[in-house]
């Protein structure tokens, strides 16, 4: 590694093109040593691209004029990864489905509503002979419903995650076909 006009090793580890370009950047100090002329400048060192010319190879420096745009494609997603990721979720949906089916059948309860279809039907079936002892609770407890929607979330999880794998590997086939969904970012 070189060093500078003062006997000292330069601090960081940056490439000399890098270093160049960055002391370029910043801005000049009157009476550290570092001015345009003299002994102190940093620029002046041999090797080094002058203090107003760029060093080889580098791009000039544009302002923020316009964002950056990089055209990729998405040749091959991994079909285990898809696995893991869709379980996830499909197990948050789950979880989520449960807690939803609690609050809502809590709400229901709580406005009555079971209890305003118990009476419509007792009701509906005074006037016959033999009067039913229907009840609601008897088939949308709280237990039975939240019971019904853990069987409905294991199956979502089940479901979920094997169509989002099987949708992992036909994209594959297909991008291997076709070439891919193209994207284009950028960096606004």
């Amino acid at each position: 590694m070189s060093t500078n006009e003062q006997g000292k090793r330069p601090s960081g580890r940056l490439a000399p093109q890098t270093r160049a370009a960055t002391t370029q950047q910043l801005p000049r100090q009157s009476g550290s040593g570092q001015g345009t002329g003299g002994t102190g400048n940093r620029n002046s060192a041999p090797g080094r691209a002058p203090s107003g010319a760029r060093p080889a190879g580098a791009r000039p420096r544009v302002g923020r004029s316009a964002p950056r745009r990089v055209k990729l494609t998405v040749s091959r997603v991994d079909p285990w990864s898809v696995m893991k990721i869709s379980f996830l979720i499909s197990v948050a949906l789950g979880i989520a489905g449960v807690i939803l089916m609690a609050v809502i059948w809590t709400l229901l309860s709580g406005m009555g509503v079971f209890a305003d279809v118990n009476g419509i039907v007792h009701d509906l079936t005074q006037g016959e002979t033999n009067p039913s002892t229907f009840d609601l609770m008897d088939y949308i407890g709280f237990g039975r419903v939240v019971s019904l929607s853990v069987v409905i979330g294991v199956i979502d999880i089940i479901l979920l995650t094997a169509i989002a794998t099987l949708g992992a590997f036909l994209y594959n086939i297909c991008a291997s076909l076709v070439g891919g969904l193209q994207m284009t970012l950028s960096d606004d």
